[in-house]
């Protein structure tokens, strides 16, 4: 268990904020497998001032969600001000957090995200200001820096420390390197011993075995598991189990994988309605069926499936196949 401000974190396995992907019903289904701490996906300082219907509805938090966080990006700091204010007061969430990681070109045109690591003194003016303006407790999420030659993240983590967040999550690569190449595990060891407040390591989390050894190396407070679990939320009970016992259960049926599939699906359509839950069932339902035997060609047809009913006849088709050793 570690804290945030006053908020309990019961465990030290946190689930990443990914765009398109950690809305309600994703999130629901990492807290059912026992993730400590969730992240909402980002939401735009912009679009928040400007009360966009879509972006307000990304603040909703479901019950069994907490403690949860809302992240929050933007490169203006009234507007980030402005938009942390409506997160504080409208929506349910546990944690308001500051994205200094985000690598994309279109973040980065707005001059946020990652591209706040090049400007250290906005960082903490920015920090200091939501801070001030919110009750929550205020945490960020940063990089290693812009590139090889500007690994920054020590003097960020202090100055944004110093200016009042509450933790920093810390992903082991730089902006440049995006999501390729290795992260670098030692610059969240660096972090970790030169602040006070919580360290969450992010970076190739990819087994419970690769969290208890970047808790060794870092002496990092929790880790942060994103693409690890897209298809696989047994990952986040694994990893609990891990860390709190040396064991876990690594047998996980194709059969099971299959039926949280379409759990899933119906937790989005609750969600967004059938049409869209749909279009974002498709990257789902390939992660989750992902090194099966023969699910290449399962996943050709999912890529072309718009209604519920279609994607359960064929999900329960390969189940069927599967569970009968028939080829596929």
């Amino acid at each position: 268990m570690f804290k945030i401000g006053e908020i309990e974190i019961v465990n030290k396995v946190v689930v990443a904020p990914m765009a398109g992907v950690s809305n309600v019903a994703f999130r629901s289904i990492m807290k059912d497998f026992g993730a400590g701490l969730v992240y909402a996906e980002m939401v735009s300082d912009k679009a928040l001032t400007f009360r966009n219907p879509k972006t307000f509805r990304m603040l909703e938090v479901a019950e069994n969600e907490h403690p949860m966080t809302v992240q929050i990006f933007g490169g203006d700091l009234d507007t980030i001000v402005q938009g942390a204010m409506i997160i504080d007061q409208e929506s349910n969430c546990d944690i308001i957090d500051i994205n200094m990681g985000c690598p994309v070109s279109k973040v980065i045109k707005a001059d946020a995200g990652a591209k706040l690591m090049l400007e250290p003194t906005k960082i903490y003016d920015i920090v200091k200001a939501v801070v001030a303006a919110v009750k929550k407790p205020v945490t960020v999420k940063m990089r290693s820096g812009w590139n090889h030659d500007n690994i920054n993240a020590v003097e960020i983590a202090q100055l944004c420390e110093k200016a009042g967040a509450k933790a920093i999550a810390i992903h082991g690569r730089t902006r440049n390197q995006m999501y390729t190449g290795k992260a670098d595990w030692d610059i969240i060891r660096q972090v970790k011993e030169a602040v006070n407040i919580p360290v969450i390591g992010n970076g190739d989390i990819l087994t419970p075995e690769d969290a208890l050894q970047m808790i060794e190396q870092t002496n990092c407070d929790a880790v942060m598991i994103g693409r690890g679990v897209l298809g696989n939320p047994w990952l986040v009970q694994q990893t609990v189990d891990y860390l709190n016992t040396g064991t876990y259960d690594k047998l996980i049926s194709d059969e099971s994988k299959i039926d949280h599939a379409i759990e899933h699906m119906e937790r989005l359509i609750l969600l967004k309605g059938e049409k869209f839950a749909m279009l974002e069932m498709r990257s789902h339902a390939a992660w989750y069926i992902k090194g099966m035997k023969g699910s290449t060609h399962v996943k050709r047809e999912i890529a072309n499936i718009s209604d519920r009913e279609s994607l359960i006849e064929l999900l329960k088709k390969y189940k069927f196949e599967l569970k009968n050793g028939s080829e596929s």
